[in-house]
């Protein structure tokens, strides 16, 4: 078992090496705000749809008010007239206008309270889809540098080491001649 976890690890180990490789910070970074963008344009397509539906609603219950008002006057006419019967009938529809009412109200709340946090998260995700993206644009000039500053490093090393080289060849050719002076 011992065996068989090292290889694991060992496995794992490389292929998380190779991943870091080929995994380029710039790419991910723009997919990164990518994605936060998609979010923020998911939140406000349930929030257009949120806002429908409290229009909706809205429309409801204007229309269950005027309801209530035409069976009150119906129920009142039909008290003026005398006829309890009808006036009774009126003030039970009413009555289940009202209570659809309250029910519409109740579904208002709902969604007020569910824009008023999607309100919220959507304020929360521009405000940090603007820091990702100035953090992003800080990232890419920083590796840039980095990339440049490691180039003339590399370079400087590079011709340090063609230097060092050079001078050893030197020497050696003195050392050759001073043996060919001596053979001479």
């Amino acid at each position: 078992m011992g065996m068989l976890s090292r290889m694991s690890d060992i496995v794992q180990a490389n292929v998380n090496a190779i991943l870091d490789k080929a995994e380029d910070p710039a790419k991910v970074l723009k997919l990164l705000v990518q994605e936060m963008d998609e979010t923020l344009v998911e939140l406000r397509s349930v929030a257009a749809s949120h806002l429908a539906e409290k229009k909706r609603l809205q429309r409801k219950v204007e229309k269950t008010q005027q309801q209530i008002a035409n069976w009150q006057t119906n129920a009142a006419l039909a008290v003026t007239k005398n006829r309890e019967d009808l006036a009774r009938a009126a003030l039970a529809e009413k009555h289940q206008c009202q209570q659809q009412l309250v029910g519409f109200e109740k579904e208002l709340c709902v969604i007020e309270e569910s824009l008023n946090s999607l309100q919220a998260d959507t304020t929360k995700l521009q405000e940090k889809l603007v820091e990702a993206r100035a953090k992003q644009n800080s990232f890419v000039v920083r590796e840039r540098s980095v990339a440049v500053r490691l180039h003339a490093k590399n370079t400087n090393s590079a011709e340090r080491i063609d230097v060092a080289i050079n001078r050893f060849e030197q020497y050696e050719r003195r050392i050759d001649d001073l043996e060919s002076q001596v053979d001479a």
